[in-house]
């Protein structure tokens, strides 16, 4: 019998999902969506870049994201929660 190679490395998942999300999309749709897009491109995204993430599924109001740095992926669920306190706190136009 041949014997298989199992190759196996770690990694850190960091899951992203937006509280609320539900009740939003039922308020208000179309804001919603362009709200999470806005958020997705300008805090999110550049966040796991520069982290050295890898986007492994995004879907709907959440993502699941790998680095092969648990450092790195604790620096960017930090970098984004900032981030989103900062845009909490700055009235949007």
């Amino acid at each position: 019998m041949t014997e298989q190679q199992i190759t196996r490395r770690l990694a850190a998942i960091l899951a992203a999902d937006v509280v609320g999300y539900s009740s939003m999309m039922r308020s208000d749709e179309a804001g919603t969506i362009a709200a999470l897009r806005q958020i997705w491109a300008e805090i999110f995204n550049p966040a796991v870049v520069s982290r050295h993430g890898r986007v492994v599924k995004m879907m709907g109001d959440g993502a699941l994201v790998e680095f092969g740095s648990a450092v790195d992926a604790v620096e960017c669920a930090v970098a984004i929660q900032r981030a989103m306190d900062e845009r909490r706190a700055t009235p949007q136009k």
